[in-house]
């Protein structure tokens, strides 16, 4: 009900109009009840017109405003009419361009006859998981709401799809089942590739179904002229598993006759054009033409279709759905037979019958081709063409058929093998597509003909309009029980909806005796025909009110349908509803020799059919008189079979929610986009959509929620009416103030509802609210304007007359300063000018007289300096001769000193090392060594006597201090006592910086020492080299030696008897070397007591022998006969640091002293080792045959520290001496015994006979070996100078600068060498290249130019690998005897260690019974000054300790402050300082922490390798991939576990074990991939193992060896390179493994930020108080229930994509990515966010306004800020949000005429395509702003395509493609951690893991 207000005057209606059916009007004058006229004015025409209006529902209805012109849906008009849905419907299609729209629940689609871009993947991915309420109109907004419903509810769905032909419907069904393969396909990655054929199976059917059932009418080209049903069917996981289709009445007339310009059906034609293929040369076909069946419509071709092409397109079709060769090939022969049969020529015959019968000549080709296709026998098949068989009771008989008869039969043959392959195919696809397991839900998808009315209407129509009052009556009740429910649910007052009910009109069909049922009677009568059966309706029907006899004709009927009232004539009806067939033919077709042939024509008497077209055949009997010949049917009709079939899809449709598309066809010229208003509201009225209207006219059609009425509203209201916590409150006191009538609304639960119009009142209520307040701000605007410009003008005036005046008055002013100034300047020129020539004239004389006086001055200088130079050269001259003459004498007796005292001393170093290895010698030693002890005894007493004296000084002194002591006060004490604590302290810091400065020079030492070692080192390798080229000779004398053996036996065992000697006479020499060491070491030992006893008598007080002197150091062996003092020094220092280490037990002491000295010892211990193993156990036996001398020497001659005391008393030693003598000497017996025991398993082992390389090796080797030992002993000299200058504190900086001579001295010394080396290799290569160009003409370069160095080097390799191997198995024999000896040796070292102890205790026992109480004080004193010696080197060590400790923390600081700028964290670390330092009592385990679990350990040397077993392998990718989960690893360094894998990798290439190596790669990568497809919900986990892929990937091609890699990286990082493997194939493998991961990560970004986008970037609004319009339109279906959760709002998803983007950022740098990859990833993200929000935007009406594009420009602004904050704004994710800022600011533009070219060069990133739809959605929010206009989009439109004509980059679809990804990128990036450094934390659980 409409209010009479709103036909005012100037109100907009509708008029009828016979040609455009309602044209636009304006009333002139208002309307009053009662008035029986009105008057108008047409708005196109401006002709003014009187219409009547004799009552008030006869008024014309009224138009909606502009505003609400071109709605998504057409129930969201205020005004609800015909001419509104007409006018809306043409609006869009026609202006806009948009195809589909909503009416309701009902799709309304119209056929634009033009292809268009709105069906690709990137349309169905925008609708995938959408509201289609808030997108556009669309079939796949039908489909996706159809799929929600299934899989929310479990609920059966059906898509009903209908129209007329050429409408669209099979297109639209053809959409709606690809949607469904889309969305319900590939859900799970292991069945992928099932789910694929299946949807590719689905859509398969539809070129097969197209091809067999579609052809050309005069109103499309591709009309369906079947219904289908297919039901998709699909599983839990709403994955499509199979499909069922059903067909509904074929129409096989068409097989057989052709309206003109109409078409068969397509596979004729396909067929034909194929026929010069030589596959389809057996079946005869030729053109179109030339076939009867396919020439009556005069039409064989489709313009833009290509048979050819689409008869491929069906092959491919039928290949996917599984049918063979052999059966298409079958099919395709009946086909062609069809085609034959219809060209069989029927002529007449002569005979005695008044019926002229008919006749086939027997040479007929078309027979002939039709029987040889099918197989079936010609004579027989020409028989029963022209004849017919009788059965009678007891004979059959032949009757003749004339040509009309015969004709029809003919046809009905082909028409009945037709449809058998109709429905074998039809069949043949259920079974390909039938469901392997159960079914879950299904939807339906039913394409049916729409309502049809023709000027001659028959048997079809009648059949397709019957199934058309089924289907609207369906489509009203669910209208009307959506209806229904939406009050119910809002809980508001309503009244029945009366809608048309077409029952009645059913039940005239299908009721019992209704027309279906009296057709099956006639047909069953033997004598039917249909002018009877058209006599029996007009009997038994004229009484119903829906059926009517014609005036005119008596052969016809008329039925009155829901949608018009149609005529149909009855010829033929009987016998379309027999559809009978003679059985004789029928029994020939079963004879068929193709077995395919008989099975398609089996008998099915018992078997139904889905599809109602099945046919049935005829017996006739005698005395029974059939029409035309045929005989009557036995089994149901056709009419009978569609009311069954039609019944079962009703029962399938009411048990299923439905869902409508009705088809529209705009035009019958088939013009694209041409809007015919007549056609169109023909079908509106046919299709439904009008009687929707008319349901929601007569309730509440429009509703509003109560926010959103408030928000469009408020300006409606009073500020006392408003209740914000209560808006329905608020709703209802604005309402009842405004709408009188309570019965035009009503106030649900959450909604307002409105009857039709009152939504237009509200709407002029609130635009002439909103003008009155324009007006009242015009005003004022306008009157503040006016005042401004006055206020403006009048300021000026005032401002421009104050500049003049103070220009005139400055301008005064400067004429008289100008004046002023010229007089001054004059004055000071004048002056000027004068003083100038005076200092001109004064200048030039004083330069007169200085250049004469300097002459002068000169002169005397140079002849006094020519008398200086003079005398100097005479001196000089006479100096250098005098020196030259003295430095030739003394290099002369130099040089005859020399030879002769090195003759002297080889001659006496025999005797010495003959003497030294006799036992004789060795007693009269030990005699000396008594005599010695008595001797030191004797120097005991004397030292005590001294003692004495120095202990009564001492008493003397004490008494006087305390004297002193006295006279002191206790104040003067405590003062002394502070100036001594200064001293003390200042004496303290001078000793730290001698100590520094002793350190800095140490490490110069141990520079200096590396150096020396690289010496070694090359000298090893030229002594490998010279071994080699021995190992050759030695390889051919011992050929010689083997051709040799038998001759020479006895010469043999003589050179053996010489060998033995040889071994014999070493032994006497080392022996002899040993004594001299002995006699030497009593020598010095005296010189050292000398000198002390002299530095004792100079220094007075007490004086005291060092007690850490050793006569004889145990573990040194250097063969060096020039040892001196020094050397001996060396070895007591370094006992007394070891026998303070032992004392005080530190393990791993980290002093750089001792550390030192570990190094050197640990150096030593090594070379030896090395030489021991290459010269064999000869060698090795040799060196324990003397440390056991030595060992032996050392308990005969040795003392202890004790012993060696200055303050013990020996006045009565003697006895107990020489007691102990009597037992070491036993003691010495028992060991030589175990040496000669020695000796002889020696000189068994010496039998074996040795080659002469062997003695070379043994004797380079040790020569080699006294050289290293040399060189360390040197080094432990200088080392222990050092110790001893700092430990006494005296002398120091005299003994550093002798040690820093000495090395000085050694490193020139070095440096020669060096020199000489590389002349002498220069000189070498120098020889080497001019031997080649003298062999090679003069070029060097040919040398080697086929590689022939090469292949030498590779052969001496191989000879060399074979000497080795020989080599080894004889060490390995060697290698045994030498452990056993060893073992001997550490024993007797034992035994020797405990005697030393039994002596230093029994010594001290003794000395401590014969001491005085003087002296056990004084060895108290002396115990307390060494306790604190030691404790002060305690101290010194735990300094040296924490500096380490110190420097450490300060590296994993630095360390650990790099990586968090590295990764973008700024400020300071946690345990740093503001000055970089560490802080106080920072302990190592949060140095672990801070450092990410690195542990630097300089005191050892790790190689940067993992050890592990084979059998570990699982275990380490177990717990390392497999069981590594993202929170554990976020704890660690950034990508550690490709560095751990990366070091067991290097322990494999170090092996050279490529299996190992291989299996670990794979098993890594396995497991990889492994993680990820378990976790590929899970991004922490994809970004884990992206970030370690990458790392490892960097790690491989930086440690790969190649130069390219190798610039960043440090020596040792390029030590650490792999030797053995080429990993570069794996490295490609692990690029295409990270990119996999990458495309992972990306994906689970995008389904995560997938649900956030849309509200987010469009629904977000930001800007407060800037809101557009609400949507008015009602939800279409339930999928929307309330039993759902509620979707985030707004602010919520916005706050969430920053909040998630931002976790992902962090997460990303934590775990170390490259700056780089993350920019590649963001770029990508940012692009599918700006995609999806694009899209949907493009989809949207109601974000196309300006407010929203103010909104979304507001958004994207915070995210671009976003990308600043993190640093990620140079990305190109900035570049990729283009598109959507553009379009942004394409809705706020302004779109005038004159904005063209600016929108167009703004919108440089939108296609035509997407401009042109942002343009026809926008939507003006209030009817203030201005729609736009058609013309500006078409002017935008030429205009763009102008400028884009030749850019191709330019992007032209609809919408941007979201799955598009860049390539992606991973640069190297090298790390600079050392490999050494890494350690495993224990959280790994990989303790297995050895590092080396």
């Amino acid at each position: 009900m409409i209010s009479d207000e709103l036909y005012c005057t100037g109100a907009r209606v509708w008029i009828p109009d016979p040609n455009e059916v309602w044209i636009a009007a304006t009333l002139s004058e208002k309307w009053t009840p009662g008035q029986t006229t009105l008057s108008i004015e047409i708005e196109d025409s401006l002709q003014a017109r009187q219409i009547k209006v004799p009552t008030r529902e006869k008024l014309p209805p009224l138009r909606n405003p502009d505003i609400l012109i071109g709605e998504n849906d057409l129930t969201s008009m205020s005004y609800l009419n015909e001419p509104e849905v007409l006018y809306n419907l043409q609006v869009r299609f026609a202006d806009r361009n948009c195809i589909y729209t909503y009416c309701g629940i009902v799709l309304v689609a119209i056929n634009p006859y033009d292809d268009l871009p709105i069906y690709g993947n990137e349309i169905v991915q925008a609708y995938n998981g959408q509201d289609s309420n808030n997108l556009d109109p669309h079939i796949y907004a039908v489909a996706e709401e159809a799929f929600k419903q299934m899989s929310r509810f479990e609920q059966n769905q059906s898509i009903i799809v209908s129209g007329e032909s050429g409408a669209g419907k099979t297109v639209s069904a053809k959409y709606a089942m690809r949607y469904f393969a889309i969305v319900g396909g590939s859900s799970h990655d292991e069945t992928q590739k099932e789910i694929s054929l299946v949807e590719k199976k689905v859509l398969a059917s539809n070129p097969i179904m197209e091809a067999i059932g579609n052809a050309k009418t005069t109103r499309n080209d591709n009309s369906s002229r079947f219904g289908k049903y297919i039901e998709i069917d699909f599983k839990k996981d709403l994955t499509i598993i199979g499909a069922q289709m059903r067909t509904y009445l074929l129409e096989k007339s068409r097989v057989v006759f052709q309206a003109p310009e109409e078409r068969n059906y397509h596979i004729f034609y396909q067929l034909c054009a194929m026929r010069e293929d030589e596959e389809f040369s057996h079946l005869g076909l030729q053109c179109p033409e030339e076939f009867t069946y396919l020439s009556h419509g005069e039409c064989t071709e489709i313009d833009g279709v290509d048979d050819m092409v689409e008869f491929e397109a069906t092959k491919k079709a039928l290949d996917i759905l599984g049918l063979n060769k052999v059966t298409q090939q079958e099919m395709f022969k009946i086909f062609a037979a069809v085609l034959h049969l219809g060209n069989v020529s029927l002529t007449e015959r002569t005979g005695d019958s008044s019926k002229i019968p008919a006749r086939i000549n027997s040479t007929d080709p078309a027979l002939k081709s039709f029987c040889t296709l099918l197989g079936i026998d010609e004579d027989q098949t020409n028989k029963w063409l022209c004849n017919r068989q009788i059965q009678t009771v007891g004979e059959t008989l032949t009757k003749p058929l004339t040509v009309a008869q015969a004709s029809f039969s003919r046809d009905a043959l082909a028409k009945h093998i037709y449809a058998e392959l109709f429905q074998y195919i039809v069949t043949q696809i259920n079974k390909s597509l039938a469901c392997r397991e159960k079914s879950q839900s299904f939807i339906g998808v039913l394409d049916i003909y729409g309502f049809e009315t023709f000027e001659i209407n028959s048997f079809e129509q009648f059949c397709i309009n019957y199934a058309n009052e089924k289907l609207q009556q369906q489509f009203n009740l669910h209208v009307f029980k959506l209806e229904q429910e939406e009050y119910v649910k809002e809980q508001i007052e309503w009244s029945m909806i009366d809608f048309y009910d077409n029952q009645p009109c059913i039940d005239l069909i299908e009721a019992k005796l209704g027309i279906l049922d009296l057709l099956d009677e006639e047909c069953k009568v033997p004598n039917g025909s249909d002018a009877n059966w058209c006599t029996k309706m007009y009997e038994r029907l004229t009484k119903h009110k829906h059926f009517g006899k014609p005036k005119t004709s008596r052969t016809a009927f008329i039925i009155d349908h829901f949608a018009d009232k149609v005529q149909y004539e009855t010829d033929g009806f009987l016998d379309k509803n027999r559809d009978a067939v003679l059985e004789t033919q029928l029994k020939i077709l079963r004879a068929s020799t193709s077995e395919f042939v008989a099975d398609l024509f089996v008998d099915k008497s018992g078997a139904s059919d889905t599809s109602g077209a099945k046919k049935k055949t005829v017996q006739v009997r005698a005395g029974q008189k059939q029409p035309k010949g045929m005989s009557k049917a036995s089994k149901q009709t056709v009419g009978s079979q569609f009311r069954e079939s039609l019944r079962s899809l009703m029962t399938t449709l009411f048990s299923t929610t439905p869902h409508y598309v009705r088809c529209i066809k705009p035009n019958d010229e088939k013009a694209a986009f041409t809007f015919d208003p007549t056609r169109a509201v023909q079908q509106l009225r046919a299709c439904g959509v009008l009687e929707t209207i008319r349901i929601s006219a007569a309730g509440y059609p429009s509703r509003w929620t109560y926010p959103e009425f408030y928000q469009r509203y408020r300006v409606l209201c009073k500020f006392k009416q408003i209740q914000r916590n209560d808006m329905r409150q608020t709703c209802e006191k604005v309402l009842n103030g405004l709408i009188n009538d309570p019965d035009k609304y009503q106030f649900g639960k959450t909604k307002i509802f409105f009857r039709a119009g009152q939504v237009a009142y509200l709407e002029k209520l609130r635009s002439d609210k909103l003008q009155a307040c324009g007006i009242m701000i015009q005003k004022h605007v306008k009157g503040w304007i006016y005042k401004k410009k006055y206020l403006a003008i009048r300021k000026s005036t005032l401002l421009l007359q104050m500049y003049a005046r103070g220009y005139l008055a400055r301008k005064h002013a400067q004429f008289l300063r100008e004046t002023r100034a010229a007089i001054r300047i004059q004055k000071i020129y004048r002056g000027f000018c004068s003083r100038k020539s005076y200092y001109r004239h004064r200048k030039a004389v004083i330069t007169i007289q200085a250049l004469a006086r300097g002459i002068l001055a000169r002169k005397r200088y140079a002849e006094l300096l020519r008398n200086v130079k003079a005398v100097v050269i005479q001196k000089h001259v006479r100096r250098w001769l005098q020196v030259k003459k003295y430095r030739m004498v003394l290099k002369g007796i130099v040089l005859i000193q020399s030879h002769f005292r090195r003759r002297k001393a080889r001659l006496l170093f025999k005797m010495l090392k003959i003497e030294a290895k006799s036992v004789d010698h060795i007693k009269k030693v030990n005699k000396g060594l008594e005599n010695k002890i008595i001797e030191l005894q004797q120097k005991i007493e004397d030292m005590k006597k001294v003692q004495k004296d120095f202990d009564n000084d001492r008493s003397k002194l004490e008494n006087s201090q305390k004297e002193l002591e006295r006279l002191k006060g206790s104040e003067e004490h405590l003062r002394s006592a502070s100036n001594k604590i200064t001293e003390l302290e200042e004496i303290i810091a001078r000793l730290e910086a001698e100590l520094e400065k002793e350190r800095a020079e140490k490490q110069d030492l141990i520079s200096e020492k590396s150096l020396l070692a690289s010496n070694a080192h090359e000298k090893q390798q030229e002594q490998d080299e010279t071994d080699k080229s021995q190992k050759e000779q030695i390889l051919k004398l011992e050929e010689e030696m083997a051709e040799m053996k038998s001759k020479m036996q006895a010469e043999m065992n003589l050179r053996l008897d010489q060998e033995r000697k040889q071994v014999i006479q070493e032994m006497a020499v080392e022996r002899e070397h040993h004594q001299r060491l002995v006699k030497d070491h009593g020598r010095l030992q005296q010189r050292m007591e000398n000198l002390l006893e002299e530095r004792n008598a100079k220094i007075s007080g007490h004086a005291r022998h060092p007690s850490d002197v050793s006569s004889v150091s145990i573990d040194s062996s250097v063969p060096d006969s020039g040892i001196n003092f020094s050397d001996e020094v060396r070895h007591n220092n370094e006992s007394d640091f070891d026998s303070l280490r032992r004392r005080k037990k530190f393990e791993n002491t980290e002093s750089p002293l001792v550390t030192e000295s570990q190094t050197v010892n640990k150096t030593g211990d090594e070379t030896e080792k090395g030489a021991a193993e290459i010269a064999g156990s000869e060698d090795t036996k040799a060196e324990d045959r003397e440390t056991i001398a030595d060992d032996r020497s050392t308990i005969l001659g040795g003392e202890t520290s004790e012993t060696r005391d200055g303050d013990v008393d020996d006045s009565k030693p003697a006895n107990l001496d020489l007691g102990m003598m009597l037992k070491l000497q036993t003691r010495v017996r028992d060991l030589e015994k175990e040496r000669n025991q020695l000796l002889k398993e020696k000189e068994n082992v010496d039998r074996r006979p040795r080659s002469e390389s062997q003695y070379s090796d043994v004797a380079a080797d040790h020569q080699k070996l006294i050289e290293l030992e040399m060189e360390n002993a040197r080094l432990k000299e200088s080392l222990e100078r050092l110790q001893k200058a700092v430990a006494l504190g005296q002398g120091g900086n005299e003994e550093i600068t002798n040690q820093f001579t000495a090395l000085n001295e050694e490193l020139s010394r070095r440096r020669e060498e060096c020199i000489q080396l590389k002349s002498l290799l220069a000189s070498r290569t120098k020889d080497s290249i001019e031997t080649a160009k003298e062999s090679y003409g003069g070029n060097a370069e040919i040398l080697n130019e086929d590689g022939e160095l090469a292949s030498a080097y590779q052969t001496l390799k191989d000879v060399n690998r074979v000497l080795q191997r020989d080599l080894e198995l004889e060490k390995s024999g060697y290698k045994r005897k030498e452990l056993e000896l060893r073992a001997t040796i550490e024993e007797l070292k034992k035994d020797n260690n405990r005697q030393q102890d039994l002596i230093g205790q029994l010594n001290k026992v003794a000395s401590n019974l014969s001491m005085s109480p003087e002296q056990a004080m004084q060895n108290a004193l002396q115990f307390e000054i060494q306790r604190l010696m030691s404790e002060n080197l305690d101290m010194r060590e735990k300094c040296d300790q924490l500096e380490d400790k110190v420097r450490k923390l300060k590296k994993a600081v630095k360390i650990y402050s790099n990586r968090l700028k590295e990764h973008g964290v700024s400020g300071n670390s946690e345990g740093v300082s503001s000055k970089g330092k560490p802080e106080e009592g920072l302990e190592e385990d949060e140095e672990e922490e801070m450092g990410g679990k690195i542990k630097y350990q300089p005191t050892k040397n790790y190689m940067g390798m993992l050890e592990y077993k084979k059998e570990e392998e699982a275990a380490l990718v177990k717990q390392l991939v497999t069981d590594l989960k993202p929170r554990v690893a976020i704890t660690l360094i950034p990508t550690l576990p490709a560095y751990i894998l990366f070091m067991c990798l290097r322990h494999t290439d170090h092996l050279n074990e490529d299996s190992r190596c291989k299996t670990l790669l794979t098993n890594v990568i396995n497991g990889i991939k492994k993680v990820s497809k378990a976790h590929q919900d899970d991004i922490e986990t994809l970004i884990l193992w992206l970030s370690n892929t990458c790392r490892f990937l960097h790690l491989l091609k930086q440690y790969s060896g190649e130069k390219s890699f190798q610039v960043e990286n440090t020596e040792l990082q390029n030590n650490h390179c792999l030797r053995n493997f080429d990993l570069s194939e794996y490295r490609a493998i692990l690029n295409d493994l990270a990119v996999w991961l990458y495309q992972g990560v990306v994906k689970t970004a995008k389904e995560h930020i997938h649900p956030l986008i849309v509200g987010a970037l469009l629904e977000y609004e930001g800007i407060q108080g800037l809101s557009s319009k609400p949507s008015m339109s009602r939800q279409r279906s339930s999928s929307h229930s309330d039993t759902l959760e509620a979707p985030s709002t707004p602010e919520h998803c916005f706050e969430n994509l920053i909040k998630t983007l931002s976790s992902w950022v962090n997460l990303m740098r934590t775990h170390g990515f490259d700056t780089l990859v993350v920019n590649q990833l963001f770029k990508q993200l940012f692009y599918f966010i700006v995609a999806t929000a694009a899209n949907n935007l493009l989809l949207r009406k109601d974000m196309c306004n300006w407010s929203k594009g103010m909104q979304i420009r507001y958004n994207l602004s915070n995210l671009e800020q976003w990308l600043r904050d993190n640093r990620l704004h140079e990305c190109g994710a900035v570049e990729a949000m283009e598109p959507l800022i553009q379009a942004s600011q394409l809705l706020q533009a302004r779109k005038t005429a004159e904005d063209v070219d600016s929108i167009c060069e703004m919108c440089s990133q939108l296609s035509v395509a997407q401009i042109i739809k942002i343009l026809n959605l926008y939507t003006p929010v209030d009817e203030y702003e201005e729609r736009v206009p058609i013309s500006f989009i078409r002017k935008i439109q030429q205009t763009l395509k102008e400028k884009r004509k030749s850019d191709s980059s330019n992007p032209q679809a609809l919408l941007i493609d979201t799955k598009q990804f860049f390539p992606v990128m991973f640069p190297f990036c090298p790390s600079s951690i050392g490999l050494e450094s890494i350690d495993i934390p224990s959280v790994l659980k990989l303790g297995f893991l050895v590092r080396l």
